[in-house]
């Protein structure tokens, strides 16, 4: 009997997702849990395994689709079983690519889409009155939110839309008027995007498209910087004796399969400013002005990987032990430079905390990740001379970054949570104490 492979539910409020990678062919032979195709969410890029062994007969995707859940992905006929598939199949990557952060074939397809090195002499850009309309006509939006664009005046090629494959919502439309009206203009104002100059004037050009995950990046970061009033507290924490406290605790860690860094140690330190500074676990409801205030600790961490900045979750940071929080870190990075997050794993955080001390800089001004209130941005520490008991000494100093919602976080609460938080870097036996 022929299989329908379909897509099944993701997770909360997340009812689609965009093909980014079709993963075999039709003829293929593939494993039970062998993955068919890669898709992409307004939360995560997760791949769609096979429910069965057996040969694939149809595909009824192709990349750039968005697929509603209970739609129809592939038929596999598991009867043709019988015949031993081969013994690698060419969809499956070898352990050393993923180690090398090799980015999958569809990764690549998607970001040079325009193939091969740019064209001697780029095509000049069309004039804004004869680009408008096919902009609009190609914009991703429903037969309701198109109608609603013309009653309000909007062109949809203007429009960044923040779900699946840049899908545009009313609520996209209605931000775009707001941005227009609280910029001062009102129908007639410019546009939030206004058009490029035609720069193959003045020299080469090449252009790229933007993956989907990068879009994703883009339509949240933008409306977290248009709705949230930022306000950005920077402070720093002597974390010598933490350092020590680090080497010390670190073969015990690695041995149980994590690795203990500043950021794990963070997160626990983070959970427990949480409970003491509860605001900084809430959320604001704006429309019946009220703060949601949470009594879990999700924590987000932001992770590096060669498709963006993703942000998994681990649960319940205040129940776990240092220890603990090290392994299960180390595996959330892996599955997010692998590919392998699900959208179970970036849903439902609190609060974030970004390390970009592995790279560099002396401080930096995080966006809020919506619809948390506030997130802790640490930079690389350094050697300093400290005045300490009568002489310069020299102490290990890590700038601290955080930005919060100031709607609901006054300057002064953003001090002392802050430095609740320095204090606590300071004090690692408090930390060994927990273990």
């Amino acid at each position: 009997m022929i299989e329908d492979v379909k897509l099944p539910e993701i997770s909360e409020n997340v009812d689609s997702g965009v093909v980014i990678g079709i993963l075999v062919k039709v003829g293929d032979w593939v494993r039970m849990e062998q993955p068919l195709v890669e898709l992409e969410t307004e939360k995560a890029t997760f791949e769609l395994p096979s429910p069965v062994s057996g040969q694939v007969i149809e595909i009824n995707v192709k990349e750039n689709d968005e697929v509603k859940v209970g739609q129809i992905i592939a038929k596999i006929d598991p009867d043709a079983q019988a015949a031993e598939p081969p013994a690698s199949s060419g969809t499956e990557q070898p352990e050393m690519a993923q180690t090398e952060r090799t980015p999958p074939a569809s990764a690549k397809k998607s970001e040079f889409a325009a193939g091969g090195a740019a064209p001697a002499k780029p095509a000049r850009a069309e004039p804004v009155r004869q680009r408008k309309e096919p902009a609009a006509a190609a914009a991703p939006a429903s037969p309701a939110v198109r109608q609603l664009a013309r009653e309000l005046g909007v062109d949809l090629g203007q429009v960044t839309g923040s779900g699946p494959g840049g899908r545009i919502s009313a609520e996209d439309v209605k931000d775009y008027v707001r941005g227009i009206v609280a910029g001062g203009g009102g129908a007639g104002a410019a546009p939030l995007h206004k058009p490029l100059p035609d720069f193959s004037k003045w020299g080469q050009v090449e252009r790229q498209p933007m993956s989907v995950t990068r879009r994703r990046i883009a339509g949240t970061l933008s409306y977290a910087w248009s709705n949230i009033p930022h306000v950005t507290q920077h402070d720093q924490a002597d974390i010598t004796a933490l350092e020590e406290f680090r080497r010390e605790y670190a073969e015990r860690v690695q041995q149980a399969g994590g690795k203990l860094t500043v950021t794990s140690i963070l997160l626990k330190i983070v959970a427990s400013a949480l409970k003491a500074f509860p605001t900084f676990n809430a959320s604001l409801d704006a429309e019946r002005n009220e703060m949601i205030l949470k009594k879990y600790y999700h924590i987000n961490v932001a992770v590096d990987t060669d498709r963006g900045l993703l942000v998994p979750v681990v649960r319940d940071v205040d129940t776990k032990s240092i220890l603990k929080l090290s392994v299960e870190l180390a595996g959330l990075a892996e599955k997010a430079r692998s590919n392998k997050l699900t959208p179970e794993d970036m849903t439902g955080g609190n609060f974030t905390i970004s390390n970009l001390g592995g790279i560099g800089g002396t401080a930096f001004s995080p966006i809020i990740y919506w619809p948390q209130v506030a997130i802790l941005g640490a930079a690389r520490a350094r050697q300093q001379a400290v005045y300490m008991e009568g002489q310069l000494q020299p102490r290990l100093i890590l700038p601290l970054s955080l930005s919060y919602d100031h709607r609901i976080i006054d300057g002064a609460e953003g001090v002392r949570f802050l430095k609740w938080i320095a204090q606590a870097l300071e004090r690692p036996f408090l930390l060994a104490a927990q273990e």
